[in-house]
């Protein structure tokens, strides 16, 4: 099942990023728990953002990223460092953009329904704290008017911790 926000289905793909970033941006005014934050943000991307099976953030813990609050189906509780898109650009410090991830060297598939994949590191104070990684079930999901707008919107959430 699918929860969508409402008043969405309208808007076009300009419309509904610059929608999740209005949206985020009252939680970040509002909320000063990270957990809360960082579940409603991840409510928001996937309620608003069309053909997404999966959106959520995973934190750097003891020199692995572990899983944070998304919504979608059950994920890989933790991540190596060595393998896979958000290891990628947790190393790389930067994001991630993946049209076919059958096609990503070392992709780690922790649902197999994903076909596409854009994961954004959290960087504070110059070191990746997390990342945001989303996934959809289309080949070629996400552009980089998706990306920018996702870059934006984490690095509002970082200013915020």
């Amino acid at each position: 099942m699918t929860i969508k926000i409402q008043g969405v289905e309208n808007m076009n793909n300009q419309q509904k990023l610059k929608y999740v970033l209005q949206l985020s941006k009252g939680q970040i005014e509002t909320e000063d728990d990270p957990i809360a934050l960082f579940s409603n943000v991840s409510a928001i991307i996937k309620g608003v953002l069309p053909d997404l099976n999966w959106a959520g953030f995973y934190f750097v813990k003891g020199g692995e990223l572990v899983l944070g609050p998304f919504q979608g189906l059950p994920a890989c509780t933790r991540l190596q460092g060595d393998k896979g898109v958000c290891a990628k650009a947790w190393r790389d410090k930067k994001p991630v953009r993946v049209d076919d991830v059958d096609a990503f060297p070392g992709h780690v598939a922790c649902d197999s329904a994903s076909k596409s994949e854009l994961v954004v590191p959290l960087v504070k104070d110059g070191e990746v704290i997390g990342v945001l990684d989303l996934d959809s079930p289309i080949l070629n999901r996400f552009s980089e008017e998706d990306e920018r707008c996702l870059v934006e919107l984490v690095d509002i959430l970082v200013e915020k911790l």
